[in-house]
Formats: structure tokens, sequence, C-alpha cells
């Protein structure tokens, strides 16, 4: 079967002349693509003619080709042989500007200053929305009517109620693992019973807020971006303002306190499990409940438990802004929402990461 289109190249008097014919459809323009753009480039610097007479049908994807292929000549092009529809096809694709980005131009690199310059403006950004959101909060005993107690109720739910059997399961896991993995090198200078020294602190200090916040980010952060953010997509949010209503008062507000709330219980619950997770190794190292007890109960303090829920309510609250932040600032489309929920997971890690290194020096220079 013959190809849908063909493309003949030969020079006329000192012109290049791009002699197409056939079907200018989806297939045929992606047959003709590269030998067309390699002739074009080829041409430059002397005129070059498009010739269609032998062209049996043209769409947009034939126009488009035409366009890219002037585009590549970087001069306009003479028409040869071109029907009315053909040339109001092209003049559509000449003014959409499809034929810039076909020409597939490498871009220049980007410097280190302007990522630089991005993440600033981005940490300005985000302090800017947590001043906001300080705002609110001294403003909220005159917009009580604005925040109701079911959402608050409904958002604790979301975020630590139905997060408990993970949390218990990811807790439990990770004093399992960390325990039998810690007692490998122990067993060497026999120091098993040690084991749960290590495992306690680390869980109560480090492990335990920080697992707990990646729960968060993972589940919730990404829920409120998607909720705010399908809210900005219907434009319900500018329904708000317009109403009167402030959407940080309304919306974000209520998502933080909840996060704040919930995440030092969670933190609690994940602690308890991957101690009763420990527990289990030790006791099939042959220790005995009490003595694990007294282990746990002498190595950790509570200063290290109330250290470590502290930081798990701070995690919470950036937590929650970053999601929030990120559905308020969801462009248009329904793509957009995905790009914010994701935005918000990645974000809500990258600075609990972040957050807990500004913690280990503060308290590392507090003697804590």
């Amino acid at each position: 079967m013959a190809e849908s289109a063909s493309l003949a190249i030969h020079d006329v008097g000192g012109r290049s002349v791009l002699a197409f014919s056939g079907r200018l459809n989806a297939s045929g323009a992606g047959l003709l693509w590269r030998r067309a753009m390699d002739a074009a480039h080829k041409a430059r610097g002397h005129p070059m003619v498009l010739d269609l007479t032998g062209v049996e049908a043209c769409d947009m994807a034939g126009a488009t080709l035409l366009a890219a292929t002037e585009h590549a000549h970087d001069a306009p092009a003479e028409l040869s042989g071109a029907t009315e529809q053909v040339i109001s096809l092209l003049g559509l694709a000449r003014r959409a500007g499809v034929a810039p980005a076909a020409s597939a131009t490498v871009s220049e690199p980007v410097s280190w200053r302007e990522v630089l310059g991005a993440g600033i403006v981005a940490a300005a950004s985000g302090f800017a929305f947590l001043g906001e959101g300080a705002l609110a909060l001294l403003r909220l005993p005159a917009r009580r009517r604005m925040v109701r107690a079911s959402d608050f109720f409904r958002f604790a739910d979301q975020a630590g109620v139905r997060a408990i059997p993970l949390v218990l399961l990811l807790g439990f896991l990770m004093g399992l693992i960390l325990a039998f993995q810690s007692a490998v090198p122990m067993r060497q200078f026999g120091a098993e019973l040690y084991v749960a020294n290590l495992v306690s602190v680390s869980l109560t200090r480090e492990l335990g807020p920080l697992l707990a916040a990646v729960i968060l980010a993972g589940r919730t952060a990404s829920a409120f971006a998607a909720e705010i953010g399908t809210m900005k997509v219907n434009e319900e949010v500018d329904a708000l303002v317009t109403m009167g209503l402030d959407p940080m008062t309304m919306l974000v507000l209520p998502r933080m306190a909840a996060a704040v709330l919930v995440m030092p219980a969670l933190t609690l619950l994940l602690n308890i499990a991957g101690l009763i997770g420990m527990a289990v190794v030790m006791r099939g190292f042959g220790y005995s409940l009490p003595i694990i007890n007294a282990q746990v109960q002498y190595w950790t303090p509570p200063s290290d438990l109330i250290q470590g829920l502290c930081k798990a309510a701070v995690f919470g609250l950036v937590i929650a802004a970053i999601g929030c932040r990120s559905g308020l600032t969801t462009g248009v489309g329904p793509r957009s929402v995905g790009i914010s929920a994701t935005a918000a997971v990645v974000g809500g890690i990258v600075a609990t990461i972040l957050l807990d290194g500004v913690f280990a020096v503060f308290f590392n220079r507090l003697g804590w």
C-alpha cells in the first residue's frame, strides 16, 4: 500500500522547493516531519517554496507541519498550489504558535542562581503563609462564626483516628526491626540487654515523631491539598471571599489545629507499638519483661518523651500548613489538583526532616 504522504525536495533557480503530496493528516505529517525539518534547516538563507499542488487532503496536523517547517527555515515560505482551506488552517497554526514548540529547540541550562532564587522565593512564600495563619488566629475571636466545631472534629478524625491502625502497624514493625538489627552488633560484645535502651531512646527522641510526621504528610497533607485544591478549581474559594468569609479562618485554621492536636497522640501510640515490638524480640532472646521495663525506664527519662511530643506538635503544624497552602495555590484544571497533592507530600516530608535537624542542633546546644 502506498504511503499516505510523500515529500520531494529539489532546487529550482536558487530556491529550495519542498513538494508535498498525498494526505497531510496526523499519520502523513508524522512520516514527513523529520525530513521536512532537515530540509528547512538546510535551506536557511535561501528562499523556500512549499509546493502543495499534490496534496489531496490536509488537516490541522498537516498545517502544524507546514508552520513548523516555516519556523525551522526561520523565514516565511512561499506557498504554491495551496487551496483556501490549507491557507486558512496554516494561518490558524501560525497564530497558535505551535511551530516554536514543534521545533524542539534546546532550552538553556538553569543556573544555580536561578535555583537558589526560586528556593528563597518559595521559603519566603511559606513564611508569609504562616504569617497569614498567625494573623487569622489573632482575628479568630471576632470571626468565630466562620469556624464550625464539626469541621474540626471531622479533620481530627481524618488525620488521627483513621491513621491509628497504620501507626500501630508501622510502630510495631519498626521496633521489631530496630531490635533485630541492633542485636547483631550488640551480640559481639555481650550487650544484647542494651538493645532495649537503644530502641526506646531512638523511638522517643527521633523516630517516633519523624515516622508519625511521614504518615501525616502522606495521608493528611495530601488530602488537605486535594480538598482545598478542588474547591479552588471549582471557584468555591472565590465564592467564600465574595461572601465575606476568610478562607484562612474557615479552611486552614481548623485543619492546622486538628493536626497539632493529633500528632502527639499518634507519636505516643507509635512509640508504644515500637516498644511492644522491641519487647517481643527481647523476649525471644530470653529476657523477662521486668528487666526490659527497668532498662526502658532507667534510660528513657520523661524529658525525652516530652521532647519528642513537642517536636511532633510542631511537625503537625508545619505539615498541615504546607498541605493547605498547596491547596490554596492550585492552578487551573484537574491535573493541578494532583500536582498540589504531590507538592504537599514532598514539601511536608522535606520540611519535617529540616525541622528535625534544627531541633537536633537546638537541643544539643541546650544540653538535652
